[in-house]
């Protein structure tokens, strides 16, 4: 794809978008000023966009991996970075359903064996174990790993804000309808 191609145009719109709205979100309303925080949640939404991203996650066969029980299976299964890669997929999983469609996060997790499991507490951890463990040269920093571990349950709620932010956009001329 080019740099002047239409689907990159788009996303970069997108970014903005997110970035903007994320931002005068986390700052203004609640008071986060946490730049590298602020961009990591912004990028997770402009990335999330794309269902493939969400289920992103294969096992070596190639298989999909659509359950959080699954996921941290996986992650037993891996060395170095590529455990990193899995548990800080975990927490961004977590994260999105919990803070953008949180009714569905609760419907996906009662239907599947992720039952068994508490989606808040997996988002905390996997991103702590991600942010110990061994990095490449596209890892996220450690401390915003830690960072997003330490306060999920403030990035989820303001991720639903996000959400109410963009939803109040809808209808309006120049707001892009999205995720809706």
């Amino acid at each position: 794809m080019t740099a002047g191609s239409p689907n990159s145009q788009r996303s970069e719109t997108l970014h903005r978008f997110f970035a903007g709205i994320t931002e005068y979100t986390f700052a203004t309303r609640l008071g986060v000023a946490d730049p590298p925080l602020v961009d990591y949640l912004s990028i997770l939404l402009t990335h999330f966009v794309r269902t493939d991203a969400i289920f992103g996650l294969r096992t070596p066969r190639g298989e999909r991996l659509l359950q959080v029980t699954d996921m941290l299976a996986e992650a037993q299964s891996r060395q170095g970075p590529a455990r990193r890669q899995v548990h800080r997929h975990i927490g961004d999983f977590t994260l999105f359903w919990l803070g953008i469609y949180p009714e569905t996060a609760e419907c996906r997790r009662k239907q599947t064996k992720d039952s068994l499991i508490n989606y808040q507490d997996q988002g905390k951890r996997n991103y702590l174990l991600a942010s110990r463990l061994p990095a490449d040269e596209h890892s996220a920093p450690d401390d915003v790993l830690e960072r997003l571990s330490n306060c999920f349950e403030l990035c989820v709620y303001g991720l639903g804000e996000v959400r109410r932010q963009w939803q109040d956009r809808e209808g309006e001329d120049d707001a892009p309808i999205l995720l809706g």
